[in-house]
Parts: structure tokens; C-alpha cells; sequence
């Protein structure tokens, strides 16, 4: 392990040494079909697989929220809008436009539960573009609903439902919350993208991102991307939200924080990328109103951490790696490594230093496996250690709206997984099995999990190691069967059903849950945690 470190730290510093600048339109949010990944890559030109949402050169915005195509041509318009077409869509030479309802609306029962689960949503999507350069897009969810056990509790304790917003109470046991997102994606040039939007990002070719995922609420930021040759550069300015520190008033509301981030992805042959990544998160104005937002960080062209230690070091940085191999035509190997914070005399030792802060990722993903096409199969195993994503204060964490900006497990954890999809005509099955073990807090510790809590509350210095606290089981199983009625909008009918038991020394909680509705989202939403 000591060694595989060493190479880790040695490999991003010296490829940070490298750098470069880095082109086309926006995809909608961050979802991705298997289809669509599958195009992207087994393609044998080079793509940049790593962040998402995705560019697409000369390709109608309209048509973008596309999951496949069918074949199929029916005359009767009704038909069509069911089964084939954008609700409203509009095309001429020079621009388009589309609108769609996006409902998803489930019921379904808990195990040991007595009360029913539902889940109303009533949505909408508008996206258009102007042109070959500009698009855009905008959409909202207003929701109500009653969850399981466990999504109730994470809501009970963090004031969200996970990746979506705020909740309010409902009815008996209830939440209601709102959802929205949009983007305004110019392209003035092959070179360049400028992005301006509030959603949400990812970094990486996992079905987890260390670096940067989408688990979080949306949040606003503005994005330039550049590609030149086989180098794409990306940089991006953001504005967070602490909802855990104390309020300077009414008025002013929750807490915000800032990020920016840098990623330089390098397709170095057909087979191999390297992205590079760095970030630093800064608290904005204090009661005083002094710092807020700090134009040392606008230059994107420079390395973040010389600029962090001029300012007197008050901030939180973050480097990392990203890397891809691909095995074969359709298979491709994956990880990702990044340091929060370290100190190499402690990494390389056996103490347990607990400021060793860092985390790894290795999976592959494979397409048309045993040469059934549209088979799918995914690996991964991701390890945070205990303390890493953690600030002396929650104001420049590694979080947003009480869920971390990387893994949703947060820290002290270590997590494998297995993914296979299948999708034959309109019906498409999807299975996932999980099992994790991670350290939690009793009431009054701090062994390392929560990244908001202050790592200045630590239990010690040293003896720190992945499981510290209470040892706990996760095993989770979720299987999902669908039948696509209009792929324009991901309009489908779903059965699922979800096993979930979270076991440790002190209890042993057990659920079975199954649903069934009527959904239709790009939208990816976690709920294996």
C-alpha cells in the first residue's frame, strides 16, 4: 500500500508540473443512458469521457434529452407525442425549441412499515437553442411525498432529501421540497465553451466521483471549457451553501462559501486519459463583510495552491487524479486518487496520522458483454479515510446544502459495487448490489465519517484507520425493471425493488421496499447510502 501511495503522490506531482489549455454544446444535466456511454466509449476516436455533462458538437439542443432511438414511424399524433416526439417541440433553420411534463409519480411499501410510500412529481423541461452556438435549458420539479425509513432519517438530521432541496414537513410523516436546474451553454468557437448555469457537475468515468459528483443540490456557477487537440482544460467558479453555521440574520440567509476548480483532461493515446484536479474552497464575507469573493482565484490559468499559501492559507485545497484505460473495444478500466491534505514524512508511516487525508478509486465498465449488445456490466471500489473533506470549519468543507461534493458516504468508509444494465426494444433492467463497512460517531465523538464536523474535535492525533467508531455494515440491493414509453423525456413505467440492512453492535436495521410508477427524469438520485 505504502508504495502504490508513493507512486499516487509522486505521479500528480509531477503531471501537475504539466499544463495546458484546453471546444461544442451542452448536454442536459448529468445523466447519461447506457446507450449513449456506450457510444462515447467504443468510439475509436479519443473522447473526453471524464466530464459530464458532456459537449456535442453540431447536434440540435432539442434532440439532446434523447436516451435512444427508435425505429418505429407511427402517423397519429397522439401516438407520436406518447410514444416518440417532445411534447412541444418546435424546429426551424435557424433555432429550435421543446417542452415536455415530467411526472414521476410513485407508490410502494416498506417492510415493518405500516404507512404507504408515494412520491407526487410534477415537472417540466425547456431547452432550445439559437443558432449553432448558443442553447439552453431550464427545468423544475415541485414534490411531496413520504419515503423510507432511512431517506426520512437523513432528512430528519441534514434538512434535505438527498440531491434535491429543502424539505418542509407534510402531512403525516411527509416531506415537501422543490427541484430546479438550468444552463445557458454559448460556443463561439471549436475551442471554447462558456457555461453558465445552476445544476450540478461530475468529474470522472466511475458511477461515484471522488473529485466531483453529482449527489449535491444544484448550485450556481459559471464554467469555461477549452479543447485544443487532445487537451480539454475546465475551470469553474461556484457559490455554496452552509446551512450549519449560524445565520449573521434573517435577511442575509444560509451561509455561502466559494469554489473553484480546475481539471485538465489529457487523451494521451486512444486508449489512455489523464485528468488532472485541483480546488479550493474559500468562506465569503464574515459579519464584517471583508472577503467574500476572492479575485485571486480568477486567473484560471494558474496552480491554485501558491495562491492559497499567499493569501496566509485560511482556505481548503484539494488535488487529485483521474485516469482511464481501455482493456479492449468495449471495456475500460478507471480510477481515481486525491490528497485533502498529508504530509509525507506521516503518509508513508504507519502511525495513522489523521491528517493523512486521501481517497482511491479502481472499477471498469463494460459494453455488449458476452456479445449481447446493449449488456452492460460495471466494478468499483472507492476508500475515503477517516477526516479527509473535513475543514477546521464547515464553511470551507468540501460540502454543499449538507451533502458532501464528492462521495455521498462522506469520509471513513470503504464501499464495492457491481452494476448491470440491460436494455432489449423499450424495456430496460437495471440491478445493482452494494456492500460497505464505514465508522460511525456516537452522540459527542468525531472519528471521522461527518466531513462537517470540525476535524479540530478529532478524537486523536494518531492510531486513525478506515472503521474507526462504531463498525458498520451497508448491503444494498436494488433492482429495476422498465418499459421506455418515450425516450425523448425518459418516460417510463418502473417496478422496483430495493433491499437495504445497515448492521452494527448496537442494531441491525432490515428493509425490504418495493415501488412502482409512472417517472420521467435526467436526473441522476442517490439513494444507496
Amino acid at each position: 500500500m505504502k508504495i502504490c501511495l508513493r507512486i499516487l503522490v509522486v505521479s500528480i506531482l509531477a503531471l501537475y508540473s504539466f499544463s495546458a489549455i484546453a471546444q461544442t454544446t451542452t448536454n442536459l444535466g448529468t445523466y447519461v443512458s447506457v446507450i449513449e456511454a456506450k457510444q462515447l466509449y467504443t468510439d475509436l476516436l479519443p473522447r473526453h469521457t471524464s466530464i459530464r455533462p458532456y459537449l456535442k458538437e453540431n447536434k440540435d439542443w432539442a434532440d439532446t434529452t434523447t436516451v435512444f432511438e427508435f425505429s418505429e414511424k407511427r402517423k397519429s399524433l397522439v401516438l407520436r407525442k406518447l410514444f416518440d416526439e417532445h411534447l412541444v417541440e418546435y424546429h426551424q433553420p435557424g433555432y429550435s425549441l421543446a417542452f415536455d411534463f415530467l411526472p414521476d409519480f410513485q407508490i410502494g411499501k416498506e417492510s415493518g412499515n405500516n404507512q404507504t410510500l408515494w412520491l407526487n412529481t410534477r415537472g417540466f423541461y425547456l431547452g432550445g437553442s439559437i443558432g449553432k452556438n448558443f442553447s439552453f435549458y431550464t427545468t423544475f420539479y415541485e414534490n411531496q411525498g413520504v419515503f423510507p425509513a432511512y431517506v426520512k432519517s437523513f432528512a430528519d438530521s441534514n434538512r434535505v432529501i438527498p440531491g434535491q432541496g429543502e424539505v418542509r414537513p407534510y402531512g403525516n410523516g411527509g416531506f415537501d421540497y422543490a427541484y430546479s436546474a438550468g444552463r445557458l451553454s454559448y460556443t463561439p468557437s471549436k475551442f471554447f465553451n462558456f457555461d453558465l448555469g445552476y445544476d450540478r457537475n461530475f468529474l470522472g468515468d466511475g458511477y461515484r466521483s471522488l473529485l466531483l459528483s453529482d449527489v449535491t443540490t444544484p448550485y450556481p456557477y459559471f464554467k469555461v471549457t477549452t479543447t485544443v487537440g487532445p487537451l480539454r482544460y475546465w475551470v469553474m467558479w461556484s457559490q455554496l451553501i452552509d446551512m450549519r453555521a449560524p445565520q449573521f440574520s434573517y435577511d442575509t440567509g444560509y451561509r455561502k462559501k466559494w469554489g473553484v476548480f480546475h481539471y485538465l483532461d489529457w487523451n494521451v493515446s486512444k486508449k489512455v486519459s489523464i485528468g488532472l484536479f485541483e480546488n479550493i474552497i474559500w468562506q465569503d464575507a464574515d459579519s464584517t463583510g471583508k472577503r467574500g469573493f476572492d479575485w485571486s482565484y480568477m486567473n484560471p490559468f494558474i496552480f491554485l495552491r501558491p495562491v492559497e499559501f499567499a493569501n496566509g492559507s485560511p482556505d481548503n485545497a484539494m488535488v487529485g487524479i483521474n485516469a482511464k484505460y481501455k482493456v479492449l473495444k468495449k471495456t475500460s478500466v478507471y480510477g481515481q486518487f486525491f490528497l485533502d491534505e498529508f504530509k509525507e514524512s506521516e503518509l508513508f508511516s504507519d502511525k495513522g496520522w489523521w491528517a493523512n487525508k486521501w481517497g482511491a478509486q479502481i472499477g471498469f465498465k463494460s459494453f455488449d458483454i458476452f456479445k449481447v449488445n446493449n449488456l452492460y456490466a460495471q466494478g468499483e471500489f472507492n476508500t475515503i479515510r477517516p477526516y479527509t473533506s473535513s475543514s477546521r470549519t464547515s464553511l470551507i468543507n468540501y460540502g454543499h446544502y449538507n451533502q458532501p461534493l464528492g462521495h455521498p458516504w462522506g469520509a471513513n468508509f470503504r464501499e464495492l459495487l457491481g452494476i448491470i444494465n440491460y436494455t432489449w426494444q423499450r424495456f430496460d433492467f437495471r440491478g445493482q448490489l452494494s456492500y460497505g463497512n464505514y465508522g460511525l460517531d456516537a452522540p459527542g465523538d468525531n472519528f471521522g465519517k461527518n466531513i462537517f464536523l470540525s476535524y479540530d474535535t478529532r478524537e486523536s492525533d494518531y492510531e486513525n484507520h478506515i472503521g474507526q467508531g462504531i463498525f458498520t455494515h451497508l448491503y444494498f440491493g436494488d433492482f429495476k425493471t422498465s418499459y421506455i414509453f418515450n425516450p425523448k423525456y425518459n418516460l417510463r413505467l418502473e417496478l422496483g425493488l430495493a433491499y437495504r440492512r445497515e448492521k452494527n453492535d448496537l442494531a441491525d436495521n432490515k428493509a425490504t421496499i418495493i415501488s412502482f410508477g409512472l417517472r420521467s427524469s435526467f436526473r441522476n438520485l442517490y439513494n444507496d447510502f
